[in-house]
């Protein structure tokens, strides 16, 4: 292994894990801590569930992450979290980045979310989602880590006892060299960290290059893009024209949604009209084993290597309110889980062999209930959405974040 990644969600941890099989390097996402040793490839991201977990439990899960990455060869760890930046006052991305440098004996790291071409700039420190900045994208009243300041000095300086420096946007577009100089300079000074400005993906690939030798780089995918060229430099990564190479797909074809992103709801909408498409209401029906039975009855005759099926949980907002209104939010949650779990299981039983799945908890809960730990990653359908494979299951899976994919997705996936 040459780069060991920590990803503070499942989502984030795939379209990481895409970027650097789209650069050329061999990976494989674990979902969760490590069982036993890492498996073999170039770049391993263990995605974790550490973005909203308290700071004592993120850091200690992050840390057993590093010391399994470590042992496994890693040369640099790369700690991933959201191009928003998503955390609170008490962190966890400063909590965290101070653990892994502790742990890693380093003393400076680059903290940068950015992704332009995707969306996410840095300028002057200040993060923009478009060309909005951050607090006042709509992520400033986000539920569970709501992000009032845009200043990402100064949020990180709120989530450490470390002093937080800027690469300016008239330093990094000097390139590597003046930001490699300017780092080693920040370092100098007592800066832990240096928040860097990106406006272009030119910038991440030089903010990657300078950062070569650092033992800790930390932010979003957009990094990645730079990251397996250092190690091309050094010879240690062969070129792979195959870096995306899984088994050949074999089995039925289905899809599993349970996102009420408006994305996903509009690609079941085109569904629809073009594939066999089960829509179960647990408002109506309440009752995980009643919904699966549903289920059952409704896939004999249907389940085909010609095309997929479509089964789906998703609801809009006033449908999701409703339910946990009537049940409340641990038994509405339960019931979602029981029932997209259990037709994950009644699919593979029925030889489906290609699973697309809509939804980072969707995702959660199909991977842990299928017994899946670890996904051997292929090419991208959409951005940040590649096919994996599940080695131990032989099953081919697309996970896909509820708000990702374009509206056809559940059409051309499985082209």
């Amino acid at each position: 292994m040459l780069l060991g990644c920590i990803a503070d969600d499942s989502g984030g941890g795939t379209d990481l894990a895409a970027m650097l099989v789209a650069q050329g390097m061999c990976t494989v996402q674990m979902l969760g801590l490590p069982q036993g040793p890492v498996p073999p490839a170039d770049a391993v991201v263990i995605s974790l569930r550490s973005r909203t977990a308290p700071a004592t439990l993120a850091v200690r899960d992050s840390l057993q992450a590093c010391d399994a990455l470590l042992a496994g060869g890693a040369q640099q760890i790369l700690f991933h979290y959201a191009a928003s930046f998503n955390s609170t006052d008490s962190g966890n991305i400063g909590p965290v980045a101070d653990a892994l440098l502790r742990r890693l004996q380093a003393g400076f790291a680059i903290a940068c979310p950015a992704f332009p071409s995707l969306g996410s700039s840095v300028f002057q420190g200040h993060l923009f989602l478009g060309s909005s900045l951050l607090n006042e994208s709509g992520m400033e009243c986000h539920p569970a880590t709501p992000m009032p300041d845009a200043n990402l000095p100064r949020v990180l300086a709120r989530q450490t006892d470390g002093a937080v420096g800027l690469l300016p946007f008239a330093m990094v577009e000097q390139g590597a060299v003046a930001i490699r100089a300017a780092c080693a300079q920040l370092a100098e000074r007592g800066r832990r960290y240096a928040i860097a400005d990106a406006v272009t993906d030119a910038h991440l690939l030089a903010i990657s290059e300078a950062c070569a030798a650092h033992a800790l780089v930390t932010g979003g995918s957009g990094l990645a893009m730079g990251l397996p060229e250092n190690f091309r430099r050094q010879g240690l990564l062969p070129d792979r024209a195959d870096a995306d190479a899984l088994p050949p797909p074999r089995g039925a074809m289905a899809v599993i949604s349970g996102s009420c992103a408006r994305a996903t709801l509009a690609q079941i909408g085109l569904a629809r009209g073009h594939l066999p498409t089960l829509e179960l209401d647990l408002l109506a029906t309440p009752d995980a084993s009643a919904l699966c039975a549903q289920a059952a009855a409704w896939m004999e005759g249907r389940l085909s290597e010609d095309r997929p099926v479509v089964i789906a949980t998703s609801a809009g907002a006033e449908r999701v309110a409703a339910l946990r209104t009537r049940l409340g939010v641990e038994a509405s949650d339960a019931l979602f889980r029981d029932t997209v779990g259990g037709v994950a299981e009644l699919l593979v039983e029925r030889g489906v062999g290609r699973l697309a799945v809509a939804g980072g908890e969707t995702a959660d809960e199909v991977t842990r209930r299928l017994g899946i730990r670890s996904l051997r990653v292929g090419a991208q359908i959409d951005p940040g959405v590649p096919w994996s494979f599940a080695e131990p299951c032989g099953l081919h899976m697309a996970l896909k974040p509820g708000p990702a994919g374009t509206r056809d997705f559940f059409l051309k996936a499985f082209e």
